[in-house]
């Protein structure tokens, strides 16, 4: 057997203790076996680099790897764009859990035009704080931290597997992966951008061309902003599920409303009723503030009937209304939508054809044909794939049953702490996951303020 490259060890390929651990490990169902001192971290963006810089604060070394040298920002905040910014007040964005005003803070002495707690920042500028905010620590603790630039294969028993061959030992694992990849929608031409994230990708679009754009959610919205910034005076037609667009927050923060009992307890439709009442009365952005705090619990406490319909029925409206855009990129959206450049239609994509100057999408609604749109390009803007089965590394952690789904399909199953219960039901205290791949155990799983509160759950489940 050829032998395999250790990165960010820590430890020789074999360790006699770290034997006896895996071997209690496998035998073991919850709590920490053994101790854990150093963890592989799958992903470098904002989650995976904050676990890092929170895990060698508490004395534990981790190796954090990433598909390129851009630790601390994933897709979010990669953006080149400055008037990208962020879906959440500057004042709720602190990357520490117990340092509320930590970012504001950051921006006082280095960004200090945009040191409003109550503004909404650009994404790069956050970008340049999460990696300002990673280098800090690894100056204040050196070698806790190990950067390893590289595509993981596959998830072992002891670290991980790089595609290169190399090995990165560790004593758990924790997934930060992100948003899986988009699903194509589109299929394959020149005309489709089936990624456009892609560096480049909407270069090609003219001044005056018009789009096609599938999906009408926050992909959306960054990609109307991004051409409008380069100079785009086309029109856009964009087809939805439900042909609804993100709602934008107020100009000021909106006070929170106590929900109303009759919201959280109850059948789903009992509980819709009494949100709606409760939105009229007070405001529903008020009424969103108001459940904003307890979301993962109330998802947590739900049976599986009322998850299944609150995943069938009340997902679309839930999105548009609880992960809003800041004001000013709203009245971006309603003067397109005024000025006739913008145009929403509810449907289901029935079949893409190209020619060498057009792209011809022909939809449905409510299973009958409509007149096709047409246009010069197609933007995808279906957003994430969500199939662990079909991800290179969640895939054969379920085939061996290292892992199983939850029972909607939506991710992984986890326990309260993220750790990754096998086909057997026991929890895997050496595998976790953090962030948006988390969704099925806390549903509320991708927004800053919710992730850095997992982080600190993370921590103390590998703290033990």
């Amino acid at each position: 057997m050829a032998e395999r490259s250790e990165v960010g060890c820590g430890a020789p390929p074999f360790d006699p203790r770290r034997g006896a651990v895996q071997n209690r490990r496998n035998g073991a169902g919850g709590g920490v076996a053994g101790r854990i001192d150093r963890v592989a971290i799958v992903g470098g963006g904002f989650s995976g680099a904050m676990l890092a810089a929170r895990l060698a604060e508490v004395g534990i070394a981790s190796t954090l790897i990433n598909r390129t040298p851009d630790f601390g920002l994933g897709v979010a905040y990669s953006t080149p764009f400055a008037g990208h910014l962020l879906n959440v007040r500057s004042s709720r964005m602190s990357a520490l859990a117990d340092q509320p005003d930590h970012f504001v803070r950051w921006l006082e002495a280095n960004e200090p035009e945009l040191a409003d707690p109550d503004g909404f920042a650009p994404r790069l500028i956050f970008g340049r704080y999460v990696q300002a905010r990673l280098a800090e620590v690894e100056a204040a603790y050196p070698k806790r931290i190990h950067r390893v630039t590289g595509e993981v294969a596959s998830v072992e028993t002891d670290g991980v597997a790089l595609s290169d061959g190399r090995h990165v030992a560790s004593d758990a694992v924790v997934l930060t992966t992100g948003n899986p990849a988009p699903k194509t929608a589109s299929g394959r031409s020149p005309r489709v951008l089936s990624d456009p994230w892609a560096p480049g990708a909407l270069e090609a679009i003219g001044a005056d061309d018009d789009v096609l754009i599938v999906g009408a959610g926050l992909t959306m919205v960054d990609m109307l902003q991004a051409l409008d910034g380069h100079g785009w005076r086309g029109r856009a037609q964009a087809l939805s599920r439900r042909g609804l667009l993100p709602r934008a927050h107020a100009d000021l923060p909106d006070p929170p409303e106590a929900p109303n009992p009759a919201m959280l307890e109850g059948p789903l439709s009992a509980r819709m009723k009494a949100s709606r009442a409760v939105a009229r009365a007070a405001g529903w952005r008020e009424m969103m503030e108001g459940l904003r705090p307890i979301t993962a619990d109330l998802w947590a406490k739900a049976d599986l009937a009322t998850r299944r319909g609150i995943v069938r029925h009340l997902r679309p409206w839930w999105d548009v209304h609880r992960h809003r855009i800041a004001p000013r990129i709203g009245r971006f959206i309603d003067g397109l939508v005024a000025e006739g450049r913008l145009s929403v239609v509810a449907g289901r994509v029935k079949g893409i054809t190209t020619t060498d100057a057009e792209v011809r999408l022909d939809w449905m609604r409510r299973g009958q044909a409509q007149a096709p749109l047409t246009a010069a390009w197609l933007i995808d803007c279906t957003g994430p794939g969500h199939a662990p089965e079909a991800d290179p590394v969640t895939g054969p952690l379920l085939v061996s049953g290292r892992a199983r789904l939850d029972p909607l399909r939506l991710g992984l199953e986890l326990d309260g702490y993220g750790r990754v219960l096998a086909a057997d039901g026991r929890a895997d205290p050496r595998l976790l996951v953090l962030g948006p791949p988390a969704r099925a155990a806390f549903w509320e799983t991708i927004a800053v303020p919710d992730i850095r509160k997992r982080i600190e759950d993370v921590v103390a489940a590998l703290k033990g």
